[in-house]
């Protein structure tokens, strides 16, 4: 459940809405949000419980605020913020950073490529340069890109990218439950059941940002990469480890899964 008042309207149902999930962002999220409203009309802001008056750094602009009851992670806030857009007609649901990490000015790119494609995932790819993401992150995200890619059956450029654009079809397709401890599992898991649906990914190359004033990150290269890889071996074993997938993922062959039944994202635990 979520708190708050859905203040923004909708002038057509093509409109594309911005969800941007924040917990103790008060150092970059008023400037991530002014930069994002330059291209898009309609933001929604979750708040996951802050503590460091990050809400308040917005109280004068045009966004709706929303709060979560107590914190539950950025999948929760996610998955509210979609409920939320969808509520207003949205055709698609841009999602972002508060960090600063994604640099709003390439919102027009990623909007480009979903109007294009309206049935794709499109995501920000990030690992093209390299030299400015921090060694042991670009390595975890290579790591989850192997077996995203294998489980997905499809070249995945950036798995942990949260600059996406997610189609409508896609969210309502996908009824999940989610926990805290899931977090950072979503955002894989949601490419690999959009394969599923006959949904692939289209890639955008974004550059990326580390804000000397931004809070640390909440990944974890080690405990979240271990989650993230749980989640594949479960979704591969259950499909008989799905070569075809692995093939397709090493032969670039961007053409998605034959005979495949859709079923819903797993329960978070």
């Amino acid at each position: 459940m979520i708190s708050g008042s859905l203040t923004n309207s909708m002038n057509t149902s093509e409109e594309y809405v911005l969800v941007i999930p924040a917990y103790n962002e008060s150092n970059t999220i008023r400037e991530v949000v002014l930069g994002a409203l330059r291209h898009i009309a309609t933001v929604i802001v979750v708040d996951d419980c802050s503590t460091d008056g990050t809400m308040e750094k917005l109280s004068d602009l045009p966004v709706t605020l929303l709060h979560n009851p107590e914190n539950m992670g950025k999948a929760s806030s996610l998955w509210n913020g979609m409920q939320a857009a969808l509520n207003l007609g949205a055709k698609g649901v841009v999602t972002m950073d508060g960090d600063g990490q994604h640099d709003p000015s390439e919102l027009p790119k990623l909007l480009i490529a979903a109007k294009t494609d309206p049935n794709s995932l499109v995501i920000g790819s990030r690992l093209w340069n390299r030299d400015v993401i921090p060694k042991y992150r670009y390595r975890a995200n290579r790591f989850a890109n192997f077996w995203i890619a294998w489980a997905s059956g499809q070249v995945i450029d950036d798995s942990q990218s949260g600059f996406r654009v997610y189609p409508a079809k896609l969210i309502l397709l996908c009824q999940v439950e989610m926990s805290h401890n899931r977090s950072f599992v979503f955002e894989s898991e949601i490419i690999i059941e959009a394969a599923r649906h006959r949904i692939l990914c289209t890639f955008v190359p974004v550059q990326t940002a580390y804000p000397e004033n931004a809070r640390p990150s909440y990944f974890h290269p080690v405990k979240d990469i271990l989650r993230i890889t749980g989640m594949v071996a479960w979704r591969l074993s259950s499909r008989g480890f799905f070569p075809s997938g692995l093939w397709r993922s090493l032969n670039n062959n961007q053409i998605a899964p034959e005979n495949c039944t859709p079923t819903p994202l797993r329960k978070g635990t």
